[in-house]
């Protein structure tokens, strides 16, 4: 007869998400995966894999998390400049905040800790930046029927520096106390969508 499980999987995952994002893949280890989520070693292996198909795992849930809150508000009928310029907005401020720009995003980490030299970790990033960017670019085309933005720009090419420059922005965040670096760079690029 099989064990029941003793512990919530989805609980343990987003608590591995958590460590995972506050310490890095690297500084995390499989004993502080098994003190942090309180379940054993072959719990954890049992049921998500070894410390890094877990960290995928985590990673994937993180991402889902936070694109489809911004698909929703990028998507809403009515004019569509005003939701893409609070998105950008919104990743200023975190990025500027305290206590969330220490943390930064964690597929930004995983692109500068894991993609250079995992290919699963790579996809999972690409994957995440093309979402982001499909999103932002239908916004801007909205955006251009609409007559909100000129006819002139390409959205694809605008949609991609937003994506370079809110990732930017989670990164100089993270190394930078200076809120005011990542709020005049996001301003200075929302104006190019005048």
């Amino acid at each position: 007869m099989a064990r029941t499980k003793e512990f919530d999987p989805d609980a343990a995952l987003q608590a591995a998400l958590e460590l995972f994002w506050r310490r890095g893949y690297e500084a995390t280890s499989m004993s502080d995966l098994v003190d942090h989520l309180g379940i054993g070693r072959a719990s954890i292996y049992a049921t998500f894999g070894n410390k890094r198909e877990l960290y995928l795992k985590a990673l994937e849930r993180y991402d889902r998390a936070g694109l489809t809150p911004m698909v929703r508000e990028l998507s809403q009928p009515g004019p569509a400049l005003p939701p893409v310029r609070a998105v950008v907005r919104r990743y200023a401020t975190e990025a500027a905040n305290d206590q969330l720009r220490l943390l930064g995003c964690l597929v930004t980490n995983t692109a500068a800790e894991l993609a250079p030299h995992d290919p699963a970790a790579t996809r999972l990033v690409e994957r995440s930046w093309d979402q982001l960017e499909a999103v932002l670019r239908s916004a801007l085309i909205r955006a251009q029927a609409q007559g909100e933005l000129s006819a002139d720009r390409d959205p694809l090419t605008l949609a991609r520096m937003l994506l370079v420059l809110m990732q930017g922005l989670r990164v100089v965040g993270r190394a930078s106390g200076d809120p005011a670096r990542v709020r005049d760079a996001a301003e200075q690029v929302l104006a190019l969508l005048d």
